[in-house]
């Protein structure tokens, strides 16, 4: 039986109607019909401190950290849409995974990224659909150990190009070149975690 990866869905930013989050879960469809277990996390559900090294030290990692980092450990594969804020990633999907990449007693360095697939996208209202904030992202994952796909995708005039209704249904992007585009990254996020851990 072929292995069914399990994907975890994300996006950068807090915003409730973000672009961001309505991006991800676009490419999270194309990873579902590729075959993962796809979750779709907020990070507003998970209220964390600003990361402090003397604060950790005294009272350990803060409970929403702890269940924030069993989510990634859980998955094999990483959907991020990450908007651009003063040309790099958001100060809150930084925090996160400054957070989450704390080593812990009895656990090996990076345990929560070692090894895991990802794929990065990124939404704007502007013409270059956030592109700049993704190199950065791109560069802290690896630097984390994770595996982040060539591909990758930034939508421009995101507010023009989404169409987002209720239900699966009635999610997608207007043009059908980009939204295959969007879900392709899901699917070779799937693929490229399916290869690895069967």
């Amino acid at each position: 039986m072929m292995y069914r990866p399990r994907v975890l869905a994300l996006a950068g930013s807090l915003r409730k109607k973000s672009l961001n989050k309505a991006l991800v879960e676009i490419a999270a469809l194309g990873a579902e019909d590729a075959g993962a277990e796809v979750k779709v996390l907020d990070l507003r559900d998970y209220p964390l401190p600003v990361f402090d090294g003397d604060a950790e030290a005294r009272d350990g990692a803060p409970e929403a950290v702890r269940a924030l980092k069993r989510e990634f450990m859980a998955h094999d594969g990483l959907l991020i849409a990450s908007p651009e804020y003063n040309g790099s990633l958001t100060a809150a999907l930084k925090n996160a995974i400054d957070w989450i990449s704390r080593q812990e007693e009895g656990e090996p360095p990076f345990a929560a990224f070692d090894g895991k697939v990802a794929g990065l996208l990124s939404a704007s209202p502007g013409k270059l659909g956030g592109l700049r904030g993704l190199a950065h992202l791109r560069q802290i994952l690896s630097g984390v150990r994770v595996l982040v796909i060539p591909e990758q995708y930034a939508l421009a005039n995101a507010r023009d190009a989404l169409s987002v209704g209720e239900g699966h249904a009635g999610k997608g992007l207007r043009e059908p070149e980009q939204d295959a585009a969007v879900r392709a990254i899901g699917a070779r996020v799937c693929d490229l975690a399916r290869r690895l851990n069967n």
